[in-house]
């Protein structure tokens, strides 16, 4: 008898939320909600600016700006703001008597900017409701846009692309356009000042990164769980429905995050940009080579075909044939995954989605896999 491994919670597949949906969430429930953002880090500070964390009045807390050092204290103060109090910047020092009351002692510095969503909940507030609202679209949307905001959060604006990554519309001051790219390219929030001299905190919203595995086999159930628990939107396809199905891949869609769609024909729709990595895991030519043709011709920043190296050597000739470039052949991860000895679907999904988050973060084991020795 064969004893299959027990079930993720279904919510663990679920499409990964931005931290501003659940405040969204909360304040059509009728909640206050409060949004602290990293403004500002120095040192060792464990979390980049940007970083953000949302608190309702009833407790509920996701997100974080630290390592967990000053949560407790950014949620005192977040119930002070949503009861009325003014917006603050909080700041965190290893100066700061306070930082070493809530245990920030490891030498860093941050600010955190807190303040309230204006709703019938919380009329004081100063995030307006439709800002959240048009921020939340545009993630859904996977449309990386930037939010503008002075630290007195008396001015808030937003900025979203276009399919080609630049800016929607030009922002309205020069420099804070300029400073709305670099954050965009880097992922981190800034603090820069206008033309006029005006600071403004500029935060890249950056959509979740999608991992497409084509192929619904054994080692994908593990790679789905755990790419949904690191913040990735797993998507699986695969055509062969006695595979791809909602038992084996609990909290997938069918139709939308669990395809039981033929590769070349499922993956052009899912309009794959540069937060998405690729794997195939299906060891068959008639899905891998459909497969990887797709993922060579797109921005993808991560692509891994499962195999030996006897495998992967065939799996290049064949696209050699086809006239794909050595340079075009060499963004094909495989044998896919770093070599830490992985046995088992569990650890070889888990080898799969370390590599891939070392491409992502341009992480050493990026260039440095353990694939090198015969």
């Amino acid at each position: 008898m064969t004893v299959s491994p027990p079930h993720p919670p279904e919510e663990m597949q679920k499409t990964a939320q931005h931290t501003l949906d659940h405040a969204l969430h909360w304040v059509r429930q009728g909640q206050a909600v409060a949004v602290a953002t990293v403004t500002g880090t120095w040192g060792s500070s464990p979390r980049p600016a940007g970083s953000c964390m949302v608190m309702a009045e009833s407790g509920r807390v996701e997100g974080s700006v630290s390592g967990g050092c000053v949560e407790s204290d950014v949620m005192h103060n977040a119930l002070r703001i949503m009861a009325g109090d003014a917006p603050e910047v909080l700041d965190y020092g290893v100066s700061s008597a306070r930082a070493w009351e809530v245990g920030l002692a490891c030498g860093g510095r941050l600010e955190v900017l807190v303040e309230a969503v204006r709703s019938p909940a919380c009329p004081t507030g100063t995030w307006p409701m439709e800002i959240l609202e048009q921020l939340c679209a545009l993630m859904a949307a996977r449309r990386p846009a930037v939010l503008l905001r002075t630290l007195d959060a008396t001015q808030h604006r937003v900025l979203a692309t276009r399919a080609d990554g630049a800016l929607e519309h030009p922002a309205h001051d020069e420099a804070l356009g300029r400073a709305a790219l670099h954050a965009l390219a880097t992922g981190r929030g800034l603090l820069t000042p206008d033309s006029a001299g005006q600071n403004w905190f500029v935060q890249p919203l950056l959509p979740p990164p999608r991992l497409l595995i084509v192929g619904a086999v054994h080692i994908a159930q593990h790679l789905a769980r755990l790419a949904a628990l690191t913040g990735f939107d797993p998507i699986v396809v695969d055509p062969r429905e006695a595979l791809a199905t909602t038992e084996r891949f609990p909290g997938l869609e069918p139709g939308r995050t669990l395809i039981t769609e033929w590769p070349d024909e499922a993956l052009p729709a899912l309009s794959i940009d540069s937060t998405t990595a690729l794997v195939t895991l299906t060891h068959d030519a008639k899905l891998d080579d459909p497969t990887l043709e797709t993922a060579l011709g797109s921005p993808a920043f991560y692509i891994g075909a499962l195999g030996s190296r006897k495998t992967q050597a065939s799996r290049l000739e064949r696209l050699q044939q086809l006239g794909y470039a050595p340079e075009a052949l060499a963004r094909i991860r495989g044998p896919v995954g770093l070599a830490i000895g992985a046995v088992g679907a569990e650890e070889i999904a888990l080898s799969i989605l370390a590599d891939i988050v070392a491409v992502r973060r341009n992480g050493p084991l990026a260039t440095r896999r353990g694939w090198d020795n015969p």
